[in-house]
């Protein structure tokens, strides 16, 4: 019978597999342009960590897997900014609605978590 050797991991070995994978872990992320409230002009602008992720007009969706951890979210029309500071754990998937209100002669954007 031939002999069996077991062979223990190094801690390159293990770091390596944690490396590979904290890669696979993802989260998501949603923004939505569809409330009845939105009033349909100007174009929002959706950033994700200073990264664009889109432009919205009514009736549009943005959705984007990203790391898992913290994470500004920022919305505009170029006129009014909203940022919203967010954390997503692994498998997480957070939506959010942006909608353009009328107010004071002008429109003014505001995203919220649903």
């Amino acid at each position: 019978m031939g002999v069996i050797t077991e062979i223990e991991p190094t801690d390159k070995d293990i770091d390596n597999v944690v490396r590979d994978l904290e890669k696979s872990w993802t989260a998501g992320i949603t923004v939505r342009r569809q409330s009845k409230e939105d009033v349909g002009y100007r174009e929002v602008f959706v950033s994700l960590d200073g990264v664009l992720l889109g432009i919205l007009r009514h009736g549009d969706v943005i959705t984007r897997e990203t790391t898992p951890g913290a994470h500004r979210l920022q919305a505009h029309n170029t006129l009014f900014w909203k940022t919203l500071e967010v954390t997503l754990a692994a498998g997480e998937h957070a939506s959010f609605m942006a909608v353009n209100r009328a107010g004071w002669g002008t429109y003014s954007v505001l995203a919220f978590f649903i």
